[in-house]
């Protein structure tokens, strides 16, 4: 694994109206945290569902920026997660030791987003992110983030949940060829792939793993869920640990948000139903 860049750090669910999405994970039975209004030069605001170690992040466009052209043309064809960040201990060290590997990264970006306290204070969350310059396999983005204020960002009180998330299970990658996509994100963590069977292969992170499969292995993990919408590549499952499925099931029931069981056990919603992921239940 490399030195100064982790597992992974969260991923990002592009969304075209960030309030309706806010609404529709709050009815899944997480805990979403306040909207954050990202620095100006980004043009991006979120609202984050903080789990015990890592997170995702739900973004939108407020304001057309250079630096979010990327979402909006994303945006033009459909939503869902479009990037996975890493760790970064230090960005600096970490872009410098990822463009080691022959990878280019672009420079470091800084930026924060304000944040309200329990207490009633406010504070600012604050971060450095670099990106790869280009995607690491067709519609996967790379990036890695550098907390530089943790206690702004996992606030008291997000990370309780009345669905019983916990964590990330993994994220798992769409893509014609998984045997390249795989080597391909290895070669930039310095990690293994592992072959899980046909079309399947499980990269470790030394956090939630990434799983990259083709189109027929993942019908096959869903079984009669309606996976109409997703991306012909890149990430398309939001794999949640919980330690109560049962609390996870009477969420999506109270909600009306429709789901299916997964073989060899676990409940998903179809993306129709998820702003474009699936949104995947498992105790493990």
């Amino acid at each position: 694994m490399l030195e100064h860049v982790g597992g992974i750090d969260h991923c990002v669910v592009l969304v075209r109206d960030l309030d309706k999405a806010a609404e529709t994970f709050a009815r899944a039975g997480f805990t979403v945290a306040p909207r954050g209004v990202h620095s100006a030069h980004m043009g991006t605001g979120n609202n984050c569902v903080m789990l015990e170690k890592d997170y995702f992040e739900i973004l939108g466009v407020l304001t057309p920026t250079e630096a979010n052209a990327k979402w909006r043309a994303v945006l033009e064809t459909r939503e869902g997660m479009t990037a996975i960040a890493m760790r970064a201990h230090d960005a600096e060290k970490g872009a410098a030791e990822v463009a080691a590997r022959g990878i280019p990264t672009m420079p470091v970006m800084r930026f924060g987003r304000p944040v309200d306290m329990p207490d009633g204070s406010r504070t600012e969350t604050r971060f450095n992110t670099f990106h790869l310059v280009d995607p690491v396999a067709p519609g996967l983005r790379i990036f890695a983030c550098q907390h530089l204020t943790p206690g702004a960002t996992w606030v008291p009180g997000t990370m309780t949940h009345a669905n019983t998330a916990k964590g990330l299970t993994g994220i798992e990658v769409l893509a014609a060829d998984p045997a390249s996509v795989a080597t391909a994100i290895a070669k930039l963590l310095d990690s293994a792939p592992e072959h899980m069977g046909d079309g399947v292969l499980h990269v470790p992170t030394s956090a939630a793993p990434i799983i990259v499969l083709n189109r027929t292995a993942l019908a096959a993990r869903y079984g009669a869920l309606d996976l109409a919408g997703l991306p012909n590549a890149g990430p398309v499952t939001l794999g949640i640990t919980v330690a109560d499925l049962a609390a996870a099931q009477a969420c999506l029931t109270k909600a009306g948000l429709p789901f299916s069981a997964i073989p060899g056990g676990g409940i998903a919603v179809a993306p129709a139903a998820a702003h474009g992921v699936i949104l995947a239940f498992r105790t493990a």
